[in-house]
């Protein structure tokens, strides 16, 4: 889990994102209901953060994570995040609970699973179904390829059940091309309004919105079987991408989607990934194949989203690791410019349980075995 390093103060991060979302001062301070001279001590640093109703109204106006906010604001006040505070002094119990974590000397992975245990009913799910598909050709000319039908129910029908049989019912979806056709009840959508032009990693990013707590982002044109998200949920780490070490044999007789375009993964004894992406397998022992979901710890998404912003300002109509551009980066250029910066991004290991939809021979294979578990054959 680690300690949190926070790189910008409070008085920082609030101007930079009130500029950022095109608010002068004067107006800002008119939305939170404070005076113009007070909002501008706050982003000079001359005054601590303000109180607790203020800070929420600035996450929500300035879009950023009330939990970065309010740790922020603990800081400038020398003191616990305000958010906290308020939670303690109404209730006291929490004193001693606290009180009993430090008597026990709990260390942080004891902590961590605490953690884990209290938030494994706060998971939620992001899907990526925004592309064209054009791969699928005639599949796809009048429906995203999750509408595809695989036994009576659609692709996304069937990523939906795996989802809510492990209790994850907080699902959002980015929709581009015809997106009129995803519909389902219960769902928050999001739209990429330039599906055409960006690719996987700037399509997440118009949810983000969502990004925050536990979260699983996956792409909408896998397969997978429950089992897969319960591995998945049972990741402890910030960063966690989903790696199947049992899948050269999926690309046998795989003509349309050869495995030079796999996805792959190198990861160290520590299951720690050093290389992702299309990695030349003649010239480098590759241990499996990324599946194309990863998970988020409430940090991880802090991480995730300040490099996005970071990179982005650097690397926008440049290339960027494999991409011609960042606008058109996958997510594994993503993962990889994280490792190589010394961020970890933990390997969950599976062994099949999934099928990746890519092309019209994909799809006819795994409608010919349907009926049977999602094993590669």
């Amino acid at each position: 889990m680690g300690k949190k390093i926070f790189r910008k103060s409070f008085g920082k991060i609030i101007r930079e994102s009130r500029v950022k979302n095109g608010f002068g001062q004067r107006e800002l301070a008119t939305k939170i209901g404070v005076a113009a001279s007070y909002l501008n001590d706050i982003e000079k640093e001359k005054r601590s953060a303000p109180k607790q109703i203020v800070i929420k109204k600035l996450s929500k106006l300035l879009k950023i994570n009330i939990n970065t906010l309010n740790d922020l604001a603990g800081i400038s006040k020398g003191n616990v995040a305000p958010d906290i505070g308020e939670y303690i002094e109404s209730n006291p119990r929490i004193v001693s609970l606290i009180r009993s974590i430090k008597e026990n000397n709990l260390d942080e992975e004891q902590i961590e699973k605490i953690e884990n245990s209290l938030n494994k009913n706060n998971n939620k799910a992001l899907i990526i179904a925004a592309g064209l598909g054009s791969r699928l050709k005639k599949h796809t000319e009048n429906l995203p390829k999750c509408m595809l039908d695989f036994g009576g129910k659609t692709l996304l029908q069937r990523q939906l059940d795996s989802y809510k049989k492990n209790g994850i019912k907080d699902i959002s979806l980015i929709r581009g091309y015809k997106k009129e056709k995803i519909n389902y009840k219960g769902i928050k959508y999001f739209e990429n309004t330039d599906y055409k032009n960006n690719n996987i990693l700037n399509s997440i990013f118009y949810a983000e919105k969502v990004i925050n707590g536990n979260i699983i982002i996956s792409y909408s044109d896998i397969l997978f079987d429950s089992s897969v998200v319960e591995r998945t949920l049972s990741s402890n780490h910030d960063i966690s991408v989903i790696v199947d070490i049992d899948w050269r044999g999926y690309y046998v007789g795989r003509k349309d989607h050869p495995i030079s375009e796999a996805e792959n993964v190198i990861f160290n004894s520590n299951n720690e990934v050093e290389k992702i992406g299309k990695i030349n397998t003649e010239n480098e022992e590759v241990h499996g194949e990324f599946i194309g979901m990863i998970k988020l710890s409430n940090r991880g998404t802090e991480i995730f989203k300040e490099h996005f912003h970071r990179l982005k300002k650097i690397y926008w109509n440049k290339p960027f690791q494999r991409a011609k551009t960042f606008q058109k980066a996958y997510l594994t250029d993503f993962i990889q410019e994280l490792v190589d910066i010394g961020i970890k991004v933990h390997c969950v290991i599976i062994e099949s349980g999934w099928k990746e939809i890519d092309t019209v021979e994909d799809y006819k294979k795994a409608l010919v075995g349907f009926n049977k578990k999602f094993t590669k054959s």
